[in-house]
C-alpha cells in the first residue's frame, strides 16, 4: 500500500493509506475499521486514487468546516457592504472616478511608498549592523 498525505480534523496532514478497489469489494470490514481508526483511506483502481472512505467523524468535520467558512464569507461579505455604503467610502470613490490621471498616479506612489518605507528601514539598519560586525 503506498501513502497520501490527507488534513485531518484537527488541521494535522497525516499519511493515509491507499487500498486497491479488489482488495475494499473483498475485505470490506477490515478497511472499514482501518478507515475509523485512522480517519481515511484512499481507494485506487489501476494503482491511481479515484475515492476517499471517511469515518464518520472526518465526514462530519468537513461539513462542519465548509458550512462555517460559508457563513463566515456571508458574514464577511455583509460587513464590507455596509462599510462600503458609508457616506465616507461614497466620498472617496466619487473622488477617485473624478480624479485626473496624474492625481491618480500621485495616490498610487504615496501609498506604495507609505507601504514599503518600514521595510526599506529595518533593512538599512540590518546592513548598517552586519557592516559594523
Amino acid at each position: 500500500m503506498s501513502k497520501l498525505t490527507f488534513k485531518n480534523s484537527r488541521g494535522q496532514l497525516v499519511d493515509i493509506s491507499s487500498v486497491a478497489a479488489t482488495k475494499v469489494k473483498n475485505e470490506f470490514g477490515a478497511i472499514l475499521e482501518k478507515t475509523m481508526h485512522s480517519g481515511a483511506v484512499a481507494i485506487t483502481r489501476h494503482d491511481r486514487p479515484k475515492a476517499v472512505l471517511l469515518s464518520f467523524a472526518e465526514f462530519e468535520s468537513l461539513v462542519k468546516e465548509r458550512g462555517r467558512s460559508l457563513d463566515d464569507l456571508g458574514k464577511e461579505f455583509d460587513e464590507l457592504l455596509a462599510r462600503m455604503q458609508t457616506p465616507q467610502a461614497r466620498n472617496g470613490v466619487e473622488a477617485a472616478f473624478n480624479a485626473s490621471p496624474q492625481e491618480l498616479g500621485h495616490a498610487a506612489v504615496t501609498t506604495t511608498q507609505k507601504k514599503h518605507r518600514a521595510p526599506v528601514r529595518k533593512r538599512a539598519r540590518r546592513m548598517s549592523t552586519a557592516a559594523r560586525a
